[in-house]
Formats: C-alpha cells, sequence, structure tokens
C-alpha cells in the first residue's frame, strides 16, 4: 500500500483501521460540531500574498519554543490514551518528536507515564496539566515532571467541565481495561475502567480554577508555565500578568463548547494584545504547510498538531508519526520559497490578504 500523500489521506487509512468508537473518540467534537469544522475552513478561507524574484534557494525553517532549539515551529499537542491508536502510544510519539526536532507535549491522560516517555527518547518535552482540586495530586504531578526533564508545563484552562461530546456518548465509548491511565492510577479510586475515570475527572478536574490559582503554580515549579485555550485578548492579558511563558490559542479542537471562535479567527487579537511579552502558539486545523505560515503571518510562533499525528500512529506508528512532521515540514519550506519568505523571521501580516 501506497504512503499517503498528505494528513486527510492518513485520516481515510486511520478511520478504515480503528474501531468506529474510537476513531469517533479522536475526530469527534462537543454538540453539533461547528467548531471543529470551523478551524479548518477558517485557515483554508485567509488567502496569501506572495512575493516574486526574491531568493529562495535557501529556506531556513529553524528556531527556539521558550528557548529550546527546534527544527520547525511545531510541537504536538497533548492528545490523551495514545494506545488507543497504537500499542507503543506515547513513546512512539515521543520518538518521532525526538528524531524530527520538534516538542512532545505529553497529556496527563496519556497512557504511557512520564517516567516512560522520558526513558524512550531524549527529546524536548512539555507536560500538559489539569489543576486537581486535591492540590497535592497537582504537585506531586509537577515535582515528577520535572525530575524527569520535562522543559515546560502547559497547563489547559478551558475544561471546567467535559463537553458534550455525543459521538462518545452514542457508542458508549470506554477505554479499554489493558490501556491505562498512567501518570495517574495510583490516585484512581476504584479500578481502571470508565466509571473510574468518569468518577475521578468529576471528582479532581478543578472548576474554581481562577488567575490566582495560576500564582499558586508559580510558587510551587521553576519551569515556564504554558496556558492552553485562551480565546480572547482579555485573557491574554490576564495571562502576561501573571507571569506564563507561552499562550496556546486553542478550542480543544471543538471538543469544549460548541459555537466559539475558531482559532485562526482568535490569533490576531491575541498576538497583537500580548505584543511579544509572552510567546504565542496556535492549534486547531493545522492540515497543510500553508497553514503554518498563515499561523505565523498572523502573530504565531509555532503551531501544534493533534489529530494528525493521531491518524500518523494508527496507521504506522512511529514511523507514521515522523513521515507526518517530516510531511509538514518539507510543506512549510515549500510554501515560504513559493510565497518568497526564506525566512520566518520576515513572515508577517503582509502575506495575508
Amino acid at each position: 500500500m501506497s504512503v499517503p500523500l498528505n494528513l486527510r489521506e492518513y485520516e481515510q487509512r486511520a478511520r478504515e483501521l480503528l474501531p468506529q468508537a474510537t476513531y469517533d473518540y479522536y475526530a469527534g467534537g462537543a454538540g453539533d460540531e461547528l467548531t471543529v469544522r470551523e478551524n479548518e475552513q477558517a485557515w483554508a478561507g485567509l488567502r496569501l500574498r506572495p512575493r516574486v524574484l526574491v531568493d529562495v534557494s535557501a529556506c531556513e525553517t529553524a528556531t527556539t519554543i521558550l528557548g529550546q532549539p527546534v527544527t520547525f515551529p511545531l510541537l504536538t499537542a497533548p492528545c490523551a490514551f495514545n494506545q488507543l491508536a497504537h500499542p507503543d502510544g506515547e513513546l512512539a510519539v515521543a520518538c518521532a518528536t525526538a528524531a524530527a526536532g520538534v516538542i512532545q507535549t505529553l497529556s496527563t491522560m496519556a497512557s504511557r507515564s512520564m517516567e516512560e516517555v522520558t526513558a524512550a527518547s531524549t527529546g524536548t518535552r512539555w507536560f500538559q496539566l489539569y489543576c486537581h482540586r486535591d492540590r497535592e495530586i497537582t504537585k506531586a504531578l509537577v515535582e515528577r515532571a520535572e525530575a524527569a526533564g520535562f522543559a515546560a508545563l502547559c497547563l489547559t484552562v478551558d475544561v471546567p467541565a467535559t463537553g458534550n461530546r455525543e459521538r462518545d456518548f452514542r457508542n458508549n465509548f470506554q477505554v479499554p481495561a489493558h490501556i491505562p491511565l498512567a501518570n495517574l492510577v495510583q490516585y484512581l479510586p476504584f479500578g481502571q475502567d470508565e466509571m473510574a475515570l468518569h468518577y475521578y475527572a468529576s471528582k479532581q478536574f478543578d472548576a474554581s480554577l481562577t488567575w490566582e490559582s495560576l500564582e499558586w503554580l508559580r510558587s510551587i515549579t521553576r519551569l515556564p508555565i504554558v496556558v492552553k485555550g485562551v480565546l480572547t485578548a482579555e485573557d491574554a492579558l490576564l495571562a502576561v500578568q501573571h507571569g506564563v511563558a507561552g499562550i496556546v490559542v486553542s478550542n480543544h479542537g471543538g471538543r469544549q463548547l460548541d459555537s466559539v471562535i475558531s482559532t485562526a479567527d482568535a490569533l490576531p487579537e491575541i498576538a497583537t494584545a500580548v505584543q511579544g511579552q509572552a510567546e504565542v502558539y496556535v492549534d486547531g486545523g493545522i492540515r497543510r504547510g500553508t497553514d503554518i505560515l498563515k499561523a505565523l503571518a498572523l502573530g504565531a510562533r509555532a503551531v501544534l498538531i493533534g489529530r494528525p499525528y493521531l491518524w500518523a500512529l494508527a496507521v504506522n506508528g512511529e514511523a507514521g508519526v515522523t513521515h507526518v512532521l517530516q510531511h509538514l515540514h518539507d510543506d512549510l519550506k515549500l510554501s515560504m520559497a513559493l510565497a518568497g519568505y526564506p525566512k520566518l523571521s520576515d513572515i508577517g501580516p503582509q502575506l495575508i490578504c
């Protein structure tokens, strides 16, 4: 079978391979899934203003993210239960991101522990954190992330409650018993089945989280903190005032509140408001090198991808993720050349119509 030519073909292959309930868990969003669709459509609706007669014989994609060198401006987003896609799960993603020279963001809800992932590769990693009502659990997770050499904490701030994911309800989706909630298994009150996970989430994910909670988190860690789930300039400014190092413009892939603004539409006002006081990243609907180019032009320092690496993981494990990352790297370089922008530092709003 031929290698997929693009990320959409990976999704098509993954849909054929995965159980329907698993595919829907990854692909689905909240409510009518308007935001899921509009995330991609918003990038597609932007038009580029290319320049010509520019020397693009050598396009440079290398940059830094929070001071860490990367080969191109991309991270893998935190996605739960990678082992649903492939037995190697997050370990395969760790190896692929390390080989590609980009950053992996490991989910609190990963199916491999942060210690296992650290042992699997020497790449740079962030740890995505849900702040728990029991602050001792949060503190223990932060201490483990520091000990395991993670470079930053990525605090998800858009889950005061779980979104209305109707596909999962329709499928009666359950995580198979053999796939662990590896970072939290010692805290589950009983067993590892779906009832235990729902009970844990309802009891421990903190709906009372405020900006003051961020102050507490800063007080217990030396790691830089990135907040993920910001969609307004107002919240971006509050994040800066509370000392964050980075902001991820994100609507959780359309899985939380349906009908919210697309990330492509939210990005410009946030980048303008922040004015370089924190690094700004964006996720949601990134499928092409041109999407990355547009994100950079609108003020992002880097993008995150989620579903695309899961599809690649399902199709061909580590090799699939490696191929998707290489494809996006090559596609970005080609897009830069054709747009007449050989340097990342030159890309700006003038590139967008």
